[in-house]
């Protein structure tokens, strides 16, 4: 009856070890013991923050912060805010957890969905920060949509489909079911692939879609609907056609106006 009650010293372990599943480490000066991956020192958000000059003082929007280690990241360069919509029940209540451990204090967690924050949250942004979600998406050309009208910088990383990175014979099309659509998003059409997560999401280590019927974007159409959407200038990196889950890069996107007043 009494199992709600940790009765051990008080410590910031006993609050890691109470959500299992953790897929974050923390950096080596805490001596804490959670995740294997070192989310807190990530490169691709070090170039994101690079591509965008500077974010002090600036609003930031994070979909998808999983751990709150891209949070910390960001959170060290003196944003106003950073806004951090988190869908996954467990990975928001890590966030909380990484949140009071490493003194997030210019960031607000809010547990929903991230399609819904952008159709009717009115407000903008300096960045926007979105690693690891459009191909997670029902609905990815819907999402890109309504994250470029609410802010005026975007950095994506994800995966992508691509014949020639990802022929019919790759096993890492195994999960794909070779349903293709076709929908039209700011006038460009756009290549739907769908795939599965053949139950993977039942691990305590998932951190995919709100769907198992989820769609990747071509390469190509991310651009083409990116650059549509009033975000003419993009850089790209780190692009690995390899990837163990699948072709990948990093993006960073500047609204048109923001290039023309430079």
């Amino acid at each position: 009856m009494f199992d709600q009650y940790c009765n051990d010293k008080p410590s910031h372990q006993n609050a890691i070890d109470i959500l299992p599943g953790w897929n974050s480490a923390f950096p080596a000066s805490t001596r804490l013991k959670a995740g294997d991956h070192a989310l807190f020192a990530d490169p691709r958000i070090d170039w994101a923050v690079q591509q965008a000059g500077s974010i002090k003082d600036k609003k930031v929007l994070e979909i998808g912060p999983l751990e709150g280690m891209h949070t910390y990241m960001l959170n060290r360069h003196a944003p106003s805010s950073i806004d951090a919509v988190e869908a996954n029940k467990q990975c928001f209540l890590r966030c909380l957890v990484t949140k009071e451990i490493l003194g997030i204090d210019r960031a607000h967690f809010y547990l929903g969905d991230a399609l819904k924050w952008l159709e009717t949250e009115d407000r903008h942004y300096d960045l926007a920060v979105a690693s690891g979600v459009l191909y997670h998406m029902a609905d990815p050309g819907q999402f890109l949509s309504q994250l470029t009208r609410r802010c005026d910088q975007l950095f994506i990383w994800t995966h992508y489909f691509d014949d020639t990175a990802m022929p019919s014979d790759d096993p890492r099309r195994q999960a794909f079911n070779g349903n293709i659509e076709t929908r039209a998003f700011a006038g460009v059409p756009v290549r739907y692939y769908e795939r599965h997560y053949f139950n993977a999401n039942a691990t305590k280590e998932f951190c995919g879609g709100m769907k198992d019927r989820h769609y990747w974007m071509h390469r190509n159409d991310i651009l083409s609907l990116i650059r549509a959407l009033g975000f003419g200038e993009i850089n790209i990196t780190q692009e690995d056609p390899s990837h163990r889950g699948g072709p990948c890069f990093c993006l960073f996107a500047k609204r048109d106006s923001l290039t023309m007043q430079a």
